[in-house]
Formats: structure tokens, C-alpha cells, sequence
């Protein structure tokens, strides 16, 4: 898709600012780990929605994913969400 200045974005670039962001977060299948997820995900983003978090277990129920959109606001923002989302020890991934 073209930016506002008509030239293409480069692969792997961040969207303009403020974006609605998803990020996906799967862990461990364990109490607390959805209620830790999403703190840490509001300290980040104040404005986020809890009420628009899609969840999904994995097959075999020993996994959770969690699919949170944020208004994202800078990279700075982003790169301080998953830190604090990959030093959590129930996550295994953020994507």
C-alpha cells in the first residue's frame, strides 16, 4: 500500500503513527497468564480495549494465544510493550 507520499514502504518498515497495532502473545496455559498478559499491555497503552482481546487455545489446552490491538503511537512504545511481553515467564512468544 503506498504511503501518503506516494512512494512504497519498505519491507519490514513501521506503519505511520498513530496505527492500530496487533500483537499476538501465546504462553502457557496457566492461572494469572492472560490477567499478567493484558497489564502489561494497558501499562503500554492506556487506551486499549480489553474487550477486544481475541483469545485461542492451543489442541492440546496447554497453550493460550492472545490477539491485543493497540493505537500504537511510536516505536519507542512498541519496543518497550514486547520487552516487557517477552521478559513475562509464561510467554513464549509475541509476534
Amino acid at each position: 500500500m503506498p504511503e501518503r507520499n506516494g512512494k512504497q514502504p519498505e519491507p519490514g518498515s513501521v506503519p505511520a503513527f498513530p496505527a492500530a497495532f496487533p500483537i499476538k502473545i501465546l504462553g502457557r496455559k496457566e492461572s494469572g497468564f492472560a490477567h499478567g498478559v493484558l497489564g502489561i499491555v494497558r501499562a503500554h497503552a492506556p487506551d486499549f480495549e480489553p474487550t477486544t482481546v481475541q483469545t485461542r487455545p492451543s489442541r492440546q489446552g496447554t497453550y493460550l494465544s492472545l490477539t491485543v490491538t493497540i493505537n500504537a503511537t511510536s516505536r519507542e512504545q512498541l519496543d518497550a510493550l514486547y520487552r516487557e511481553l517477552c521478559a513475562h515467564p509464561a510467554v513464549v512468544m509475541v509476534l
